[in-house]
């Protein structure tokens, strides 16, 4: 059973930082793809940004292109978002999720199998 750990969530203000962390459990976390997607009440749950299996072309939603950064530590079977420039907007509900085995990153939630709880991510104006 793969379980995933959000942490680093806040409240922050229009402008700041935050920096999330999903902790990963499993012995082949280096194997597979991982994303981040968020959830704002009312709305759907959308893509922000995506890392292959090897670390290699990161995928970014355009809402958060040159803002956001996603890195994995394979060794300590993490994956991170680095959130620059918040904006009001990006107040939502923050998910880790595992994609698939040796892939690429990809957008389409539906390949993800494996969801964090979540960690409430809060831009205020």
């Amino acid at each position: 059973q793969v379980q995933l750990v959000e942490s680093g969530g806040g409240l922050v203000q229009t402008g700041g930082s935050l920096r999330l962390s999903c902790a990963a459990s499993g012995r082949t976390f280096d194997r597979y793809a991982m994303g981040w997607f968020r959830q704002a009440p009312g709305k759907e749950r959308e893509f922000v940004a995506a890392i292959s299996w090897n670390g290699f072309n990161p995928h970014y939603a355009d809402s958060v292109k040159g803002r956001f950064t996603i890195s994995r530590d394979n060794a300590k079977n993490a994956v991170y978002l680095q959130m620059n420039s918040l904006k009001p907007e990006d107040t939502a509900v923050y998910y880790c999720a595992r994609g698939g085995f040796l892939s690429s990153a990809y957008e389409n939630r539906n390949q993800y199998d494996y969801w964090g709880q979540g960690t409430q991510v809060t831009v205020s104006s």
